[in-house]
């Protein structure tokens, strides 16, 4: 009896708290909209009472269920690491992995997170002044932003984080990847902010669990432009201030796109159409 029906291609996602996530649903229908047979799990840390420290046991479980790649995300993105056989130049210069691919009985890590940013950098904010920028955060989100702009050629890049330790970790590590670039924690955010072009805000502020600004409104200047990280929800207290004092403005949901789009073909091996990926998240962020 010849098999008609086509063995489904399985993917996944492992983090804490990631019900909410919008992943599987991107992934899934550029898959049926590419004619595949494509399934997308959700492996919630928080739901089936594990920790990063049980990577291990859920990595081979993947493996044996025929997973052809899992993405990575809080809390595992550095933890995952040492179970990885081979990483991308991009995830080692990171430390941080959000995506693997299963091959063949090897796993091998990359990270999309900072191509995702970069790429919807570059269609949000094009011809953008890249002569100095300052961001906030230094976590795992702020790593990929971070290597993303001065791969974008940010000449100047100052780092402001509550951590100031965190923060020239950060500065230190980027400096020695893009020694052409000018990377410095900033003192001061009034110091900082009439020194620069523009704003990246990459952390948790403005989700809907931690409302508000991350900075004072009356910092930002007409003349700055403001790209954020945060998703939950599309339009944050930043980027309406922003707005409303006439600044070029990126939201979050690019990155999330983006790094699916990384996503997708790696596990794939084949070309998405990111276009048609940024209609449906927007379908489903608004």
């Amino acid at each position: 009896m010849i098999e008609t029906l086509l063995k489904p291609m399985k993917a996944g996602l492992i983090g804490s708290g990631i019900q909410a996530s919008l992943t599987p649903a991107m992934h899934v229908r550029e898959g049926e909209a590419q004619g595949l047979s494509y399934e997308y799990e959700l492996i919630d840390l928080s739901q089936i009472g594990a920790a990063p420290e049980d990577l291990p046991r859920l990595l081979d479980e993947a493996e044996a269920r025929g997973l052809v790649g899992l993405n990575i995300t809080h809390p595992c993105k550095q933890s995952v690491i040492p179970y990885l056989d081979t990483l991308s130049q991009q995830a080692r210069d990171l430390g941080a992995v959000n995506t693997i691919v299963l091959r063949e009985g090897k796993r091998a890590g990359h990270n999309t997170d900072w191509w995702g940013f970069a790429e919807s950098f570059r269609r949000g904010l094009p011809q953008t002044d890249l002569s100095s920028a300052l961001q906030l955060g230094a976590g795992g989100a702020g790593a990929a932003t971070a290597y993303a702009l001065l791969s974008l050629g940010v000449e100047k890049l100052l780092v402001f984080d509550r951590e100031a330790e965190r923060a020239q970790a950060l500065a230190t590590a980027m400096e020695a990847l893009f020694p052409r670039a000018t990377v410095a924690v900033a003192g001061t955010l009034d110091d900082a902010m009439p020194e620069v072009a523009g704003l990246v805000h990459a952390t948790p502020t403005g989700m809907a669990k931690y409302p508000g600004l991350p900075l004072p409104a009356d910092l930002l200047e007409r003349r700055h432009w403001v790209a954020e990280v945060v998703y939950f929800p599309l339009e944050t207290e930043l980027l309406r201030e922003a707005r409303r004092r006439g600044c070029r403005t990126l939201d979050g949901g690019g990155m999330a796109v983006f790094q699916a789009v990384g996503a997708f073909r790696l596990f794939t091996g084949r070309e998405p159409v990111a276009n048609r990926m940024l209609a449906h998240f927007n379908t489903l962020a608004r």
